[in-house]
């Protein structure tokens, strides 16, 4: 539907009451359960309410905003109009989350990305993904994983659709034309199944208040793919079981027939086999290359995670639990405990190690079956994903566990390929690996504002979030009774708020004329009239251990450019900030790469706090982000310019 840009009309603050009715009416009309915390008092209310706030904030951040919308759609140009409702999570940019048309409210990819299980899913090979990328409809023999599909894809309902080759990331989002959760058999059917509202690269995924580019999708998912444990994963046999020349291509939707070539290549290459390696790379002759069976593979990954803990142990005896700060998220235990610890000697055996190829499926179950063989204590978070409490370090089979023979560190064999990105145990000398990063960002007032702190008894020289500078101002506002009796949103304008929030502008001088402004323009005003200062922490430091810098927090650099005519490097800079040494981190990356890594002082930094830069041979970005993310590093802290493509990246 947005494959053209739409008009969208100046966005304006969502009152708190009509975002919570907002919220209270998605989670009633896609009938979202709202988590239960099972620690609690069942008749605890202050506990179901803060669930039910949590789930509120999570669909509809607080800081949303709305705006009408018109736009064209179909071939005959047909004039549609709604309203998108914009607003950013923790740490990321701001998008489109919602969209309203009629009485249905769609979710983007980007609140399908936060909020796991809102949606039915159905699924269809990569290849129609694309298709349905380039705004067709998902026809019914394209439907795969099923029958049975999900009991809530009736007709009318709204859906997610991701594809086979990833079906944790739902990529698009549309209508049931049909009941799908009536269909017995896909095969020799025709027509439509889903007709497609907005996917991952459209104009709404494109949009965003600062202009850069729409969002990637993230590489794993847990919550969307739980419920398909059986499903085959064998898609060149689903393959031969489907009758192509049944396909309707009809109406610009997109039927298998159309792409059975494309899709037979993309099973043999992901579905089947997995990431291939290098026939020139040498392994250990005693081990033998081949597929492992899911028993071998379950044994494998928790033999590794039982390998991690001894690892952790044994080097870092004198710290408490072992140097592992509790809880443990689920990318920290695989990329800290598990994968680095896999025994990925062959190419065949790295392409079966995968969590997807284990009768778990997903990290979230594999946790939880360590829970019940009381290795770890685990608990459920944000009811998309567990984190470990604690692990029981006296356990028999952690304390009998004899370590095996890892993949080399530097040799090229410990990598299944070069762009498999293959970790190597970690350097117990790297502290970063694991570490929490906290950002802080912090206002100081100018002087020129101090007697609005004067009736809040505020040092006006003191430290503050935006939270605070709005408490502080509001009750300024109160104590001079500025705020407007026949509309509350509005505030009156005195002299020192005229001489101190105010310029000669045209805009300023004609909100001084009508001698009132709206509240929440004016706390804006005051807060941008501010000061920025920010401080990192680390771990479980406070703002009391920091002395907090000015400016606008740093980021970490990430360039990619061209040397020698096409030889790609990768540049990695400003990494000080946030706790990593340049070394150990370089080290790790030319493992993880199969590639040189140097560092050498930036050019242009201060002699006396130089500022380090790593410098990776090829294009590695995505392995810098996997490093920087296990050292606590947000993507949203880093900062990507290609220079190969000539424009920018967020």
């Amino acid at each position: 539907m947005f494959k053209k840009k739409p008009n969208i009309k100046p966005l304006s603050p969502l009152k708190s009451s009509d975002r919570r009715r907002t919220a209270d009416q998605i989670i009633a009309t896609l009938g979202i359960e709202v988590p239960v915390n099972h620690d609690a008092d069942p008749e605890d209310k202050a506990a179901s309410t803060t669930s039910l706030t949590a789930l509120r904030r999570t669909l509809l951040p607080e800081n949303a905003l709305s705006a009408r919308f018109t736009t064209t759609s179909g071939p005959d140009l047909k004039q549609v109009s709604g309203t998108v409702y914009v607003g950013s999570h923790e740490g990321e940019e701001q998008r489109v989350l919602w969209v309203k048309v009629g009485e249905k409210m769609y979710p983007t990819v980007y609140t399908l990305w936060h909020n796991a299980g809102i949606l039915p899913l159905l699924y269809t090979p990569l290849a129609v993904v694309k298709k349905i990328q380039g705004g067709a409809d998902l026809m019914t023999p394209g439907l795969q994983r099923g029958p049975p599909f999900p009991e809530k894809a009736k007709k009318g309902a709204i859906v997610a659709i991701a594809s086979l080759e990833a079906p944790t990331i739902p990529m698009a989002v549309g209508t049931c034309e049909i009941d799908v959760s009536a269909l017995d058999q896909v095969q020799g059917q025709k027509g439509h199944a889903v007709e497609t509202f907005h996917w991952a690269g459209d104009e709404i995924w494109a949009w965003s208040s600062s202009g850069k580019p729409g969002g990637d999708p993230p590489d794993y998912l847990t919550g969307w793919d739980d419920e398909q444990e059986d499903a085959d994963n064998d898609l060149a046999a689903r393959a031969e079981q489907l009758n192509l020349d049944s396909a309707d291509q009809e109406d610009g939707g997109v039927s298998l027939d159309q792409i059975s070539a494309e899709r037979s290549q993309t099973e043999h290459a992901q579905g089947l086999e997995g990431e291939t390696a290098p026939s020139n790379m040498d392994f250990l002759d005693e081990v033998e290359d081949r597929e492992l069976t899911t028993k071998e593979i379950d044994d494998a990954f928790k033999n590794a995670f039982l390998y991690g803990v001894r690892h952790h142990m044994e080097s870092n005896k004198n710290q408490p639990n072992f140097g592992l700060d509790f809880p443990l998220s689920q990318s920290i235990v695989m990329s800290t405990l598990v994968q680095p610890f896999l025994p990925a000697y062959t190419p065949a055996r790295a392409a079966s190690l995968q969590i997807k190829k284990s009768s778990w499926k997903n990290i979230k179950k594999f946790i939880k079956n360590l829970d019940k063989q009381q290795i770890v204590k685990c608990k459920d978070r944000d009811g998309n994903e567990v984190v470990i409490l604690d692990i029981d370090f006296t356990d028999s089979e952690i304390e009998s566990f004899k370590p095996y023979q890892l993949p080399k560190k530097d040799a090229p064999s410990t990598s299944t390929a070069p762009n498999s990105k293959q970790s190597a145990p970690p350097d117990a000398s790297d502290s970063s690996v694991g570490q929490k990063i906290k950002i802080l960002s912090l206002l100081r007032a100018k002087d020129k504002l101090a007697p609005l702190f004067t009736p809040s008894a505020s040092d006006s020289r003191g430290l503050y979030t935006a939270a605070e500078l709005k408490s502080i101002f509001t009750t300024y506002i109160e104590s001079e009774n500025l705020v407007s009796p026949k509309n509350k949103r509005l505030i009156s304008i005195n002299p020192l708020l005229a001489n101190t929030l105010f310029d000669s502008s045209v805009l300023d001088s004609q909100a001084l004329a009508a001698g009132a402004i709206p509240r929440e323009t004016l706390s804006e005003r005051f807060i941008s009239s501010c000061s920025p200062f920010h401080a990192i922490l680390r771990n479980d430091a406070s703002i009391s251990d920091v002395k907090p810098k000015a400016g606008a927090p740093p980021k970490v650099q990430i360039v990619l450019e061209t040397r020698s005519g096409n030889k790609t490097v990768t540049k990695i800079s400003g990494v000080e900030a946030f706790f990593i040494l340049p070394q150990p981190l370089a080290d790790e990356l030319r493992r993880a790469c199969a590639s040189s890594t140097s560092v050498d002082k930036l050019v242009g930094s201060s002699p006396k706090n130089p500022v380090m830069e790593i410098l990776v041979q090829g294009p590695q970005k995505d392995s810098v982000l996997k490093a920087l993310e296990k050292r606590g590093v947000q993507s949203a802290w880093v900062e990507v310019v290609d220079k190969t493509k000539g424009k920018k990246k967020g």
